[in-house]
C-alpha cells in the first residue's frame, strides 16, 4: 500500500498566511507546507485541501483513479472546490467500516476532539492510522494490533502517541509520521530533534511512502540528561521528550517542604503541566527505582538530589567533609551512576548548570557548586542523549 503526502501542514498551511513569526519566516522550500491530504494507492483521499489536483500532479500522482474522499476534520473558510471527476468529500460515522470494490477497508475511529480518525487496512493486509488535527483517539480496544505506519499531529498531540502506545497499537517498527504541523515548532533542526523523542519523523510533501515496509524509524533515547539554569525551561524540555509516553513516573526529589508557599506554588505549576496519566512519587532513593522494571522515570532534579546527599553526609562542616563525608558522597554518587548506567528503564534527568555563574561566596556554596558539576559530568557520561536549554532553546550536546 502506497501513501503519498500532497501535504504535511496544519490547515492554515505552513507558513500562515500574513503571519510574521520566526518559524513562518523560516518555513522556505522543504520546510513550506501545504495543509494535510493523503493519497492511498490512488483510489482513496483523506482530506480534500486546495490545490489537492495540483499537488498530486507535482508529486507525480494523479486524482484522477480516487473513489473515496473522507474528511477528518471540519474545514473553516470557504468550502474547498471538488475537482472534476472527483466524489463529494464525506465523512464515515465513528465507528463504521467502508469496503471498497479495490479492496480497501476503512474504519472510522472517534476522537476526543472534533474529527474522525480513519484506520485503512490495504489489499494485503498493510495496516495505516491517520489522524486528524488536534486529535488523539478515545476508547481504543485493548487488544489492537500494531499499525505499520501512523500519521498524526505528534507535536500538537502527543498524548496520542501515548494513547496508541499503551494499547499497543504503536510498536517499535510502526513508522510515525508527523503531519498537521503548524508553526509551533520552528522547522529544520529543531522540528527533527523534537520529532525523533517521541519516535517520530517528519517528510517533504509530496513524499510516497510504501505501508508496511521498514524505514530507519527514529530511536527513542533510553537515558537523557537535560541541564540549564533557572527558569531555562529545562523542566518543560525534560516533560516534552517524554509527553508521547503513557505511565510515565515522575520522581520528584524535592519533596513537599511544608510551610514554604512559593514552593507549592512552583510545584502545582509542574504538576498542572504533566499529563495526567503520569504518577508522581517523592524521593531521593533513586537507585532501587532505576534497579526496577517499569515505566519511564523523569527525574527532577538531580541537584536536590545532591542537595540531600550533601546534607545526609554533614558536608557543610570543613572536619565531616576532610573525616569521611567527602568519600562517602563519592560513593553515593558512584552508586547512582552505576545504577544508571545498567539500567534497562528509560530516563530521562533534570540538573542545573551552575558552573557558568558567578562564584559563589561561602566555602560551603563554593563545596555545592563543585559537586554538582562533578555529579552532572558523571551522570551524563552515561546518557545517549545530552541537552543543555538556554531561554527554552534546547541546544544538543550529545545524540540526535
Amino acid at each position: 500500500m502506497e501513501l503519498t503526502l500532497l501535504g504535511t501542514g496544519a490547515p492554515a498551511g505552513l507558513p500562515r498566511p500574513d503571519c510574521p513569526c520566526a518559524a513562518c519566516a523560516t518555513a522556505l522550500g522543504e520546510a513550506a507546507r501545504a495543509a494535510t491530504a493523503l493519497l492511498v494507492d490512488g483510489t482513496v483521499l483523506l482530506d480534500l485541501t486546495p490545490g489537492a489536483a495540483f499537488a498530486a500532479a507535482r508529486a507525480g500522482r494523479s486524482l484522477g483513479g480516487v473513489r473515496q474522499v473522507l474528511l477528518s476534520h471540519p474545514h473553516n473558510g470557504p468550502a474547498v472546490e471538488v475537482p472534476a471527476g472527483l466524489p463529494q468529500p464525506a465523512r464515515v460515522p465513528d465507528g463504521r467500516e467502508l469496503a471498497l470494490l479495490t479492496g480497501h477497508r476503512v474504519r472510522a475511529m472517534p476522537m476526543d476532539a472534533p474529527g474522525t480518525g480513519y484506520a485503512v487496512t490495504g489489499p494485503d493486509g498493510q495496516r495505516l492510522l491517520y489522524l486528524p488535527p488536534g486529535g488523539a483517539p478515545a476508547g481504543l480496544d485493548e487488544t489492537v494490533q500494531p499499525y505499520d505506519m501512523v500519521a498524526a499531529d505528534v507535536v500538537g498531540r502527543p498524548d496520542a502517541l501515548a494513547r496508541l502506545r499503551a494499547v499497543g497499537a504503536l510498536g517499535p517498527t510502526t513508522d510515525v509520521i508527523a503531519v498537521h504541523l503548524d508553526h509551533d515548532v520552528p522547522p529544520g533542526v529543531e522540528l527533527r530533534r523534537r520529532l525523533a523523542a517521541a519516535g517520530a519523523r517528519a517528510v517533504p510533501d509530496g513524499t510516497t511512502l510504501t505501508v508496511g515496509v521498514y524505514e530507519d524509524v527514529p530511536d527513542v533515547p533510553r537515558r537523557t540528561l537535560v541541564l540549564g539554569g533557572a527558569r531555562s525551561g529545562k523542566s518543560v524540555e525534560a516533560e516534552r521528550r517524554l509527553e508521547s509516553f503513557p505511565d510515565v513516573l515522575y520522581v520528584a526529589t524535592g519533596g513537599s517542604r511544608g510551610g514554604d508557599t512559593e514552593w507549592a506554588e512552583r510545584v502545582s505549576v509542574h504538576r498542572e503541566r504533566r499529563p495526567g496519566s503520569w504518577r508522581t512519587v517523592e524521593t531521593c532513593d533513586l537507585v532501587p527505582l532505576l534497579k526496577e522494571d517499569g515505566p519511564p522515570l523523569l527525574i527532577d532534579c538531580l541537584s536536590l538530589w545532591l542537595t540531600d546527599a550533601m546534607d545526609s553526609v554533614n558536608a557543610w562542616d570543613d572536619d565531616e567533609w576532610a573525616g569521611g563525608g567527602e568519600r562517602a558522597l563519592r560513593g553515593r554518587v558512584e552508586e547512582l551512576t552505576a545504577a544508571v548506567r545498567e539500567t534497562g528503564r528509560t530516563v530521562v534527568a533534570v540538573s542545573n548548570e551552575v558552573g557558568s555563574g558567578i562564584v559563589p561566596a561561602t566555602a560551603s556554596g563554593r563545596r555545592y557548586r563543585d559537586e554538582l558539576g562533578r555529579l552532572n559530568a558523571a551522570f551524563a557520561a552515561e546518557c545517549e542523549h545530552l541537552l543543555l536549554v538556554v531561554a527554552g532553546q534546547a541546544m544538543v550536546l550529545r545524540g540526535g
